[in-house]
């Protein structure tokens, strides 16, 4: 590696990684002043507010990536441009490419990281984090009387390759309402459909009422007349605490787990509901690699610079590209959910479009 690569690449590995630290320092000082009162009610104790930040950090460093990388790159670039050295590399015949071709595997390497994060740490860690914040809520409600609070339209995964469906579920009472339970075999093929309009959960065993069963083959026909009985025990593992405290949510899965939800739902003919987590799906593709469109985009603005406050421009221009940024992909993925636009192109049409207009950008700098 040049020096030079190693000069620039240096910069902006340190001022990203200082904003990182700094980024996750501010919100969690700001969340606990913000919920002083709260946190100091329930009595939370600190072993619980350490693991309650430590589950959410994976949540934040997806969150604040690309803001750090826009950062890192308008601050250092800029300060070459304010030094004149952007000039004096220029002028040894270095185009702008190979000026930020450093600055721009980084961002690529970031990307590739951010994804891995958020499919396979972010869903667990929301899990994780949901259940201690339970936890903390419970802290001071423990000698006062549970109120009989009831979850709506209940969705979750199961053992045993089950789906639920459930109207309305009462967890201090242990019943569910408007059940459907959906099995499937290895192959996400399904194989039994169980409908049934109440259900209560005594001495460790879930008994439903009204229960229709339903049997399929692998082309997903009826087979058999469909079993009614009044009463039913059911070989459900899940207990109450487990559908209040692990219920997912489509935030809560990998792709893959996103992937058979979709396909599943597909069956029911709910297509609103199906675009709108296809949106999601493929935003789940294209989100990570915000860190590397936003370098591009950076890298026009901060040669753009004028002033000697290089410090406080870099942190001017990063806020207003990054919310415009921001603006526009949530303009798209709305349009997208719409049903305006097609799914795939909803969550990466932002994404064209800042890549165009940053090489659009740079193609007429000097």
């Amino acid at each position: 590696m040049r020096i030079l690569d190693r000069y620039i690449l240096k910069s902006i590995i340190y001022i990203f990684f200082s904003c990182i630290f700094v980024f996750l320092f501010l919100y969690i000082i700001i969340d606990l002043l913000s919920n002083l009162d709260e946190i100091l009610r329930h009595q939370a104790t600190l072993a619980l507010l350490a693991r309650y930040y430590l589950s959410y950090l994976p949540v934040m460093l997806v969150q604040v990536s690309p803001f750090a990388c826009l950062l890192s790159t308008v601050y250092t670039f800029g300060k070459l441009n304010h030094n004149n050295e952007i000039i004096a590399m220029r002028s040894s015949g270095l185009s702008i490419f190979e000026i930020a071709r450093n600055a721009l595997i980084f961002g690529f390497l970031i990307s590739l990281a951010v994804f891995w994060i958020n499919d396979r740490l972010v869903p667990t860690s929301l899990t994780e984090n949901q259940k201690i914040k339970i936890q903390l809520e419970e802290g001071s409600a423990k000698d006062k009387p549970k109120k009989n609070e009831s979850i709506i339209n209940l969705t979750l995964y199961g053992l045993r390759n089950r789906l639920f469906f459930i109207s309305k579920f009462s967890p201090a009472a242990k019943t569910l309402e408007g059940i459907t339970i959906l099995e499937q075999d290895e192959n996400q093929n399904l194989t039994k459909k169980i409908i049934a309009t109440r259900g209560i959960y005594q001495e460790g065993l879930w008994k439903f009422y009204q229960s229709i069963t339903y049997k399929f083959d692998q082309n997903g026909q009826v087979i058999d007349e469909p079993s009614y009985l009044e009463e039913e025990i059911m070989s459900i593992p899940e207990t109450p605490q487990d559908l209040a405290s692990l219920r997912q949510k489509p935030d809560q899965m990998n792709i893959r787990q996103m992937q058979d939800y979709i396909w599943i739902l597909s069956k029911s003919g709910a297509t609103t509901v199906i675009r709108n987590l296809k949106v999601d799906l493929y935003q789940r593709f294209t989100a990570p690699f915000t860190s590397i469109i936003i370098i591009l985009l950076g890298i026009p603005f901060s040669l753009l610079m004028r002033k000697r406050a290089t410090g406080m421009s870099a942190i001017g221009v990063s806020i207003i590209v990054g919310f415009l940024y921001y603006i526009l992909d949530a303009v798209c993925l709305a349009v997208g959910k719409s049903g305006l636009l097609m799914p795939a192109l909803a969550a990466s049409l932002s994404h064209i479009i800042v890549l165009s207009s940053s090489l659009y950008l740079i193609s007429k700098l000097p």
